[in-house]
């Protein structure tokens, strides 16, 4: 049987910052030095192409040509690969700084570009080891799948990196349930291994130099071990030494429910209101498929909350969970915390199941009455309006409920907010632009929200986003 139980009362534990937005500059000077980071490993290996006769051989005719544009393309491509991995590899500077949507970005503009330069590596290289003759592209292809050291092996990698780069177009995503992208998107670290021995083998640009083979060596070696430390060791490590466990469930609507977790020393979990975990339930067919699942309630050090609606197959199996189910995770993360905060006051904008960690921040974060602002815009029943108005009168949040279906198709704040949906936000909360603005929902509605607030005068490095896209 699952345990069907009354939602506990909500116990406030306020987090105050000792500097308000401290950590929000570092988090900008690691945004800076990433960037920076990135550029100058494209220039350094372009560099090295120039010293080794890349342009030389560029303007040589049509078969060196396309020859040292397939080595330039490929050094690209080869360091934008392990940039990808390093980028989504848990690495906690880098998700704290960036936050997982747009890390997600990040890594969806560099994976493409990434696999359009392994594409134009793979067709100059033939081009040029063919003499820029059509007749022989079909025998040099073969020729360089059976004779060049690890050529073979770096096909099949870029048949698996073919398999991502498809499934991650959004006309096929919409296909697919988010567990089977999932498992497919792993399919990536296959390719980029794959791809190792024929650089080693073949790639001369690689071991060009003592400091180009300590580039090389030292940039492979960062991307695994970030992957075999951030996304397993520490989640193995983290599982067996917090011990989850499911303690109840409890509906919150018809389908959306709540899993209550405990465990040992949870007070020493790094995790804060706003964020999410990565979880796998283990006592189910699907345990092997991990899900996101935001926190709806601030830790208290005893115990945690998910809310999440039946959406997949993964948040439609939470109902069924018995007491006692162990729970292997992953995180905390997410930027949608007071990490982002910058200033006292600050509007929190959700929709639908999108209140979720808004729920938790508004417990969380520390504010004086009128500081916080909520704006939930939802149809039906809203989730947690009990907790809520205990907030409210507790800690003086201010709930600004939009009910209702969308009046028009643009439409993002519903019926209440008329036509000029930019003057009711900002006569409903006049200092928005002096305001921290944290969204969370549908991509459309929190890409809706972003635009009126900007409009409002609110900058871009003091909205926060979490959406439900992947």
């Amino acid at each position: 049987m699952t345990a069907l139980a009354d939602a506990p009362p909500t116990a406030a534990r306020p987090v105050r910052a000792p500097r308000l937005g401290a950590e929000a500059r570092r988090d900008e000077t690691v945004r800076l030095a990433g960037g920076v980071a990135l550029w100058l490993g494209l220039l350094l290996v372009t560099f090295w192409w120039v010293r080794d006769g890349g342009v030389t051989d560029l303007l040589g005719g049509w078969a060196s040509g396309l020859t040292s544009a397939g080595r330039l393309s490929g050094l690209w491509s080869a360091d934008l690969l392990c940039v990808q991995v390093l980028v989504m590899s848990r690495l906690p500077p880098l998700e704290q700084a960036f936050g997982r949507d747009r890390l997600a970005r990040i890594h969806r503009i560099i994976g493409f570009l990434s696999f359009d330069l392994m594409v134009g590596h793979v067709l100059t290289i033939i081009g040029g080891y063919a003499g820029a003759r059509w007749s022989a592209v079909l025998p040099t292809t073969w020729d360089l799948l059976t004779t060049y050291g690890g050529v073979l092996l770096s096909a099949a990698g870029t048949a698996a990196l073919v398999m991502v780069a498809v499934s991650s177009i959004r006309a096929a995503r919409r296909q697919l349930r988010y567990e089977s992208w999932h498992l497919i998107h792993l399919y990536a670290y296959l390719g980029v291994g794959l791809a190792l021995p024929h650089q080693l083998w073949t790639g001369s640009d690689f071991l060009a130099s003592p400091g180009a083979t300590l580039y090389w060596w030292t940039l492979w070696a960062t991307a695994a071990a970030t992957v075999l430390v951030w996304r397993v060791g520490l989640p193995v490590w983290r599982t067996l030494h917090y011990q989850l466990r499911v303690a109840g469930v409890v509906r919150e609507a018809s389908d959306v429910v709540s899993v209550h977790l405990t465990g040992r020393r949870l007070d020493r979990l790094p995790v804060r209101a706003g964020q999410f975990l990565t979880v796998r339930f283990l006592a189910s067919p699907g345990w092997t498929r991990a899900n996101p699942f935001s926190l709806s309630a601030a830790p208290d050090g005893r115990s945690l909350r998910i809310t999440a609606k039946a959406l997949g197959e993964g948040s439609a199996r939470l109902a069924h969970l018995e007491p006692g189910t162990r729970v292997l995770f992953e995180g905390p993360y997410g930027r949608l915390s007071s990490r982002a905060r910058t200033r006292r006051t600050v509007l929190l904008a959700g929709a639908g199941v999108g209140v979720t960690p808004l729920r938790g921040l508004a417990e969380g974060l520390d504010y004086a009455p009128g500081e916080a602002v909520l704006l939930y815009r939802f149809t039906g029943e809203p989730l947690f309006a009990a907790e809520l108005d205990e907030l409210a009168q507790q800690r003086g949040l201010q709930v600004l409920a939009l009910p209702g279906s969308r009046p028009t198709p643009g439409s993002v704040l519903g019926p209440l907010a008329g036509r000029d949906e930019l003057r009711a936000l900002t006569a409903w909360v006049p200092d928005l632009a002096e305001r921290d603005v944290y969204l969370c929902g549908p991509t459309a509605w929190t890409d809706g929200v972003q635009r009126l607030v900007r409009a409002a005068g609110v900058p871009d490095d003091r909205i926060h986003t979490e959406s439900f896209g992947w």
